[in-house]
């Protein structure tokens, strides 16, 4: 393991690249009555990578496009099924992890794509990982920040319990709206609200569900999150509860029991040391079990992909794939 900082005499860019508007969008229909919204930025040739947002439900942001040398990259973004620009918003109908497994399949093909780099953090780094289990002969290399691995120790963390022990006034504004006897399962708790008949009280909750996950995402808060717009909050709540209700559909373990489909495939594990969302413990059994991988410890992180540790280090990976594929040229 590599912590930050270790690499300073490495004059690899660390900062992002300058705001730029896509050079394509699209829809691309799916099965199961969902379209989803697409883009790509970039060189038109250029080394092809996929960005995978988090959530389940977050969407893709125009920041995401800035990780990429655009005269080197071709970026792929597109929103996940009934979030972001995609549609119908903030349904869970046909929305499984199997479901966004071949939705990147599909989009690749429909791309012309023959292998790409896989690049997503927190769901997006689960999603990638799965991904590329299922389809390993497409994926060149996969980046990864904030390692999720879909497993119910990381829902007790963070749902049950163990990260109030660091953030108990935070807690306490999740749990207080729900009644004392139904607080040994949040998830659930938050699951018959969510999904109840009242849109105003779905609203309520989606929103409070969010601001409880952005609150702890960044190392240094300022100002504590309302959870977003009410459209927002609405679908990234619903989809998210959606998928932890049901374990993501995978098996307790999969990803580490299968980690033996990742060999050959480089990975770059970035991942923030005071995480409260995923804990570093995730990032580092993965690296443990995945001989090709590396981790990348950002001492002064937390979660968020805008952390200034999180963005140099995910920058400089892809700074440093450049030179790796001059070499093997």
């Amino acid at each position: 393991m590599r912590e930050h900082g270790s690499r300073n005499s490495v004059p690899y860019r660390r900062s992002l690249y300058p705001p730029r508007e896509p050079s394509a969008q699209f829809v691309l229909e799916v099965p199961g009555g969902h379209q989803l919204y697409a883009e790509e930025s970039g060189k038109v040739d250029g080394v092809p990578v996929v960005v995978l947002h988090g959530g389940p439900g977050g969407g893709c942001s125009p920041a995401m496009r800035r990780f990429f040398d655009p005269n080197h990259y071709r970026s792929i973004l597109f929103d996940q099924r009934g979030c972001g620009r995609s549609v119908p918003h903030a349904s869970v109908d046909n929305n499984t992890t199997h479901d966004l497994i071949a939705d990147i399949e599909l989009l690749r093909e429909h791309l012309g794509i023959e292998r790409w780099y896989v690049f997503g953090g927190s769901w997006g780094a689960t999603l990638a990982l799965l991904y590329a289990q299922a389809h390993p002969s497409r994926v060149q290399g996969i980046i990864l920040r904030g390692v999720f691995l879909m497993m119910q120790t990381e829902l007790d963390w963070f749902y049950n319990g163990g990260v109030a022990r660091f953030w108990p006034e935070e807690w306490e504004r999740f749990t207080a709206l729900i009644p004392m006897e139904e607080r040994g399962d949040m998830i659930a708790a938050y699951r018959r609200r969510l999904f109840g008949p009242d849109r105003a009280e779905q609203v309520r909750y989606a929103r409070a569900w969010a601001a409880w996950e952005s609150n702890l995402a960044a190392l240094e808060s300022h100002g504590r999150s309302s959870g977003g717009s009410g459209e927002y909050a609405r679908a990234f709540s619903r989809i998210e509860n959606h998928y932890f209700s049901n374990l993501g559909w995978i098996e307790e373990g999969q990803i580490l029991d299968q980690v033996s489909r990742l060999k050959g495939i480089p990975g770059y594990i970035v991942q923030g040391r005071y995480d409260m969302i995923c804990p570093p413990v995730s990032a580092w059994t993965l690296n443990q079990a995945w001989p090709d991988s590396e981790l990348r410890s950002v001492r002064t992180a937390g979660h968020a992909l805008s952390e200034p540790g999180i963005t140099a280090e995910l920058v400089a990976v892809m700074e440093e794939l450049k030179e790796v594929e001059h070499t093997n040229a």
